[in-house]
């Protein structure tokens, strides 16, 4: 990282505000530990997610994840959405509001897989569960599906344990597709999406979910009701 050897000014309401080189380091170095927090919460729900995979693979013969991807907000990011929500920038007002500063994405086979996953993970004794939002059995208005759940994980650093905020989205291989297709349209068009192409995401994700019903029913048919038992909800 680029060294900080300047004093820097800048205005304000009221005046101009004028920063050391020394604060400067500071007020870097501060922002640095407080998204590492993150990056730690990160690696301890992927831990979590992996001894799951890894007991199913071992006990069932069975692996209800297909991937995991993960991510910490960028500073940049970070900033605009503090700055977009009207967060006060304190790191207390932005633990308190910014609740998707750390992310982690399971993709599943089927819909049965992302219930019990979120089960396993949400009923362990030291996961405090904030916020939970159903948009498989709750689809939004476009089509959109995935179950999310804000989840609060403890860390522990040399200054004592840190509470932080994870959120953990599940959906199935179709509902990613969709929704990685509809992302990139919303992109092209800056939000601005033609009627008709809204219809037809809309068309592409009920077709997604009378998929995803018919795979899991083909699958159930295939392993018998005792893979289905394992996987009950």
């Amino acid at each position: 990282m680029e060294a900080i050897s300047q004093p820097l000014s800048i205005s304000t309401d009221e005046g101009v505000t004028t920063f050391s080189a020394e604060q400067l380091r500071m007020m870097r170095d501060e922002f640095q530990r407080f998204l590492l927090e993150y990056q730690f919460g990160l690696r301890e729900v992927e831990t979590k997610l992996g001894i799951l995979r890894d007991e199913f693979l071992l006990m069932h013969d069975y692996n209800p994840i297909e991937h995991v991807s993960s991510r910490v907000k960028s500073a940049d990011s970070l900033v605009d959405k503090i700055t977009r929500k009207g967060v006060d920038p304190s790191f207390d007002a932005i633990r308190a509001a910014i609740t998707d500063i750390a992310g982690i994405r399971v993709t599943t086979s089927f819909t049965k897989d992302a219930y019990r996953l979120f089960d396993l993970l949400t009923q362990q004794d030291d996961i405090t569960v904030r916020e939970v939002k159903d948009y498989i059995a709750h689809p939004k208005a476009n089509g959109y599906k995935s179950l999310h759940v804000i989840v609060e994980v403890p860390v522990f650093l040399s200054s004592g344990r840190v509470d932080v905020a994870v959120e953990v989205q599940f959906r199935t291989i179709a509902m990613d597709f969709w929704a990685s297709l509809e992302h990139k349209i919303y992109y092209k068009y800056a939000g601005a999406v033609p009627d008709g192409l809204l219809a037809e995401l809309k068309e592409a994700a009920d077709s997604a979910s009378l998929l995803d019903a018919r795979m899991e029913r083909l699958h159930g048919q295939l392993h018998g009701p005792a893979s289905a038992t394992i996987r009950a909800v």
